[in-house]
């Protein structure tokens, strides 16, 4: 049954504020969500993932069975706040002149209570139509994020619940609402390098082998021209060195080894594995001898241009009036991990202030977001 006044966001958003969930803690948040969710048909699944004492709590609720199948993903836990500089307490929830304040206004409390807002009155216009509903909202996404997301992913997996389509309602928006829709991540990898040498004396360098001198050209072979110049949705790929120590406190003192840790953010035109190689390739050009241990948090991934994401260009036309771009830009989320299954894209509210002091949104914003969300749900299910 339809109803004629938009279900407000507000209320929620300050309800998941006011619960302390800075990562890993969930303090209440996910139960807030069951409350919300349950009244609209949904049926909840708590999760808990991690080792003993130590499970991460996450949340999964579907509303329906058929096909075709839309997934909202997010997190509740928060960064911590700092101790310094908050108007108010930052899990009060207070509003001054329009603006909602506190730790996870913008990312992404506020976006997670805008689309329950925006559900609540799409399914009280359309809760006919076929298809499923669900959400999938870790406690797991600002930390280590391995007991979240992924885990999640594989249990729904293994229920046969993997979605068609998922987006990820991170605060993508850069000035106005809807301006960036997130088609893509890059990937982010660290390579932390040990290089040895032959310890000596400084006045005898002949016998002795400079581990910092061979690990120094190494490090000009890797930045001194950009790995590519990027592809059609990406920029190019980066190479930071973002350590470099030697531990050395002698002055006359060649030391045995030396270390440096990169880290690389790289397009859709290179993997972790072919990176490595190239590390490799630069270690071994200037005959060193060497460990190297790589990470990688997440491989680059790209949701094509398609059905769903014409679905939400349209829902952003309609609601914001305005053309979104389609962007690859920033650091990481949990998007890299659905991109394994599913189609994956991002939008959600203007991230001026995620993770700062004085964490806000403004409500006008939140409800627009609302609207934005049903629109796009309206659009999905066309």
């Amino acid at each position: 049954m339809s109803r004629n006044t938009p279900a407000d966001p507000l209320p929620l958003a300050q309800a998941l504020i006011r619960c302390p969930s800075v990562t890993p803690a969930d303090a209440g948040a996910l139960a807030v969500l069951e409350a919300a969710l349950q009244p609209l048909g949904f049926t909840c699944h708590r999760l808990r993932f991690g080792p003993k004492g130590e499970e991460i709590e996450n949340l999964y609720a579907r509303r329906g069975t058929g096909g075709p199948h839309f997934c909202y993903a997010g997190h509740t836990d928060v960064v911590p706040p700092g101790e310094q500089g908050w108007a108010d307490s930052p899990f009060s929830g207070a509003v001054k002149d329009g603006v909602l304040y506190g730790r996870g206004a913008c990312d992404m409390k506020g976006g997670i209570a805008a689309f329950i807002a925006g559900l609540t009155d799409y399914l009280a216009a359309h809760g006919d139509k076929p298809g499923s509903i669900s959400l999938l909202i870790t406690g797991d996404e600002e930390g280590p994020a391995k007991d979240g997301t992924v885990k999640v992913l594989e249990w729904m997996a293994e229920r046969g619940e993997i979605p068609d389509m998922a987006l990820v309602g991170e605060p993508t928006s850069k000035v106005a609402l809807g301006d960036i829709v997130k088609v893509g991540r890059r990937g982010s990898m660290t390579a932390y390098i040990t290089l040895y040498g032959t310890q000596g004396h400084s006045a005898y360098p002949q016998r002795a082998d400079n581990p910092i001198h061979r690990l120094v050209r190494v490090l000009h072979r890797l930045t001194a021209q950009p790995i590519d110049q990027g592809s059609e949705f990406f920029e190019a790929t980066t190479l930071q060195v973002t350590g470099f120590d030697v531990g050395n406190t002698a002055n006359n003192v060649i030391p045995a080894e030396a270390r440096a840790m990169l880290n690389i953010r790289f397009n859709d035109l290179h993997s972790s594995a072919s990176l490595t190689e190239h590390l490799h390739a630069a270690l071994k050009a200037e005959e060193a001898r060497y460990d190297m241990r790589v990470e990688c948090s997440g491989e680059s991934f790209l949701t094509s241009p398609g059905p769903f994401v014409e679905a939400l260009k349209r829902a952003v036309e309609r609601s914001a009036g305005r053309t979104p771009a389609l962007d690859t830009g920033g650091g990481t989320s949990d998007a890299r991990f659905i991109a394994r299954y599913c189609p994956v894209a991002e939008l959600g509210a203007v991230g001026a202030t995620m993770h700062k002091v004085n964490e806000s949104v403004p409500v006008a914003e939140l409800r627009d977001l609302a609207a934005l969300y049903r629109t796009v749900l309206e659009e999905v299910f066309a």
